[in-house]
């Protein structure tokens, strides 16, 4: 089999601010085709930055974007051309109607009249029965379907999410994320970012974390919440203790609940958890307990970590 090819190819991409500031430092990325891409980071980490260096809203100060080939400055149209983008802020064309703000996107792009992809567009983001309204007399929520409508009106083949979900009701969520499920089983590349974590947790196939505008780690989905993630051992005791008994200090074991539980972290990559040694050496020291549970770490847990490690 062939290894996928890439959607988006970033080689050393930098982008300094005429402030001084330095957005992003010396970024590499490869965007597989077809797949469902999760930038995460925190707020100024660089995200908005990178997308909109991509889509040529923002000029990098150094290093090559190719979007399916393309240099995204010696062939802007056709790089552009491929692309979809639903930008954080709600930009609209406030008096204009849904249908024809919609027309008016795909005609931009250069693309013939079809009437029938945007009539599917507008039902599948459940705009049809509002096509002849003012964008200015929709809620919020329904904006951002226009918004979602619009980048998707010249049938992109990588489309970019920032901060899709950012305010808006679960109900939009829902189908949002329906119909980038839907995208991708049509072949479409969906970049997004996220402030949600469980939706990356849900949604993507790989994930980059960038923080200080450097990319810290790239790495399937799964492979990441494997390797890096921790399980706990919940115990809880039969009666609550004022410290770990000093037999038990090398588990490095927590104590929560008021005393009343003790909490062992393991890593599930390791060979032996220590599971077995820890309750008999609990025996041992006297504790007895009750019940116990097991916890895995989810995506946020880990990004929390890597974050405050790279900080």
């Amino acid at each position: 089999m062939h290894a996928p090819a890439s959607a988006i190819e970033i080689r050393g991409l930098s982008k300094t601010y005429p402030d001084g500031f330095q957005a992003l430092k010396g970024v590499d990325l490869d965007i597989r085709s077809g797949e469902i891409f999760a930038l995460l980071g925190p707020n100024g980490a660089g995200k908005t930055t990178l997308i909109s260096v991509v889509c040529g809203i923002v000029n990098p100060s150094g290093g090559t974007v190719r979007v399916s080939g393309h240099d995204i400055i010696r062939d802007f149209r056709a790089a552009r051309s491929l692309i979809g983008l639903v930008p954080q802020e709600l930009t609209v064309e406030s008096f204009e109607s849904v249908i024809a703000t919609v027309k008016f996107s795909r005609g931009l792009f250069g693309k013939p009249r079809d009437d029938a992809h945007v009539e599917k567009v507008l039902r599948d983001l459940s705009l049809w029965e509002k096509r002849d309204n003012r964008v200015m007399e929709l809620s919020g929520g329904m904006k951002r379907r226009v918004m979602i409508a619009k980048a998707l009106a010249h049938e992109p083949k990588i489309l970019f999410l920032d901060e899709p979900t950012a305010g808006v009701d679960v109900e939009l969520r829902r189908d949002m994320w329906e119909m980038v499920r839907r995208l991708r089983e049509s072949g479409v590349t969906i970049i997004l970012t996220t402030h949600y974590i469980e939706e990356a947790e849900e949604m993507a196939d790989r994930i980059g974390v960038i923080n200080n505008g450097e990319l810290i780690l790239v790495e399937d989905k799964d492979k990441l919440i494997k390797k890096l993630g921790k399980k706990q051992l919940v115990l809880d005791l039969h009666e609550p203790i004022a410290e770990v008994p000093g037999a038990l200090a090398a588990y490095a074991l927590e104590l929560a609940g008021d005393g009343c539980q003790i909490v062992y972290t393991y890593d599930t990559q390791g060979e032996r958890t220590g599971i077995t040694r820890l309750l008999n050496d609990m025996t041992t020291a006297g504790l007895r307990f009750k019940d116990l549970d097991t916890k895995q770490s989810s995506l946020e847990d880990i990004f929390v970590s890597l974050v405050r490690k790279d900080a």
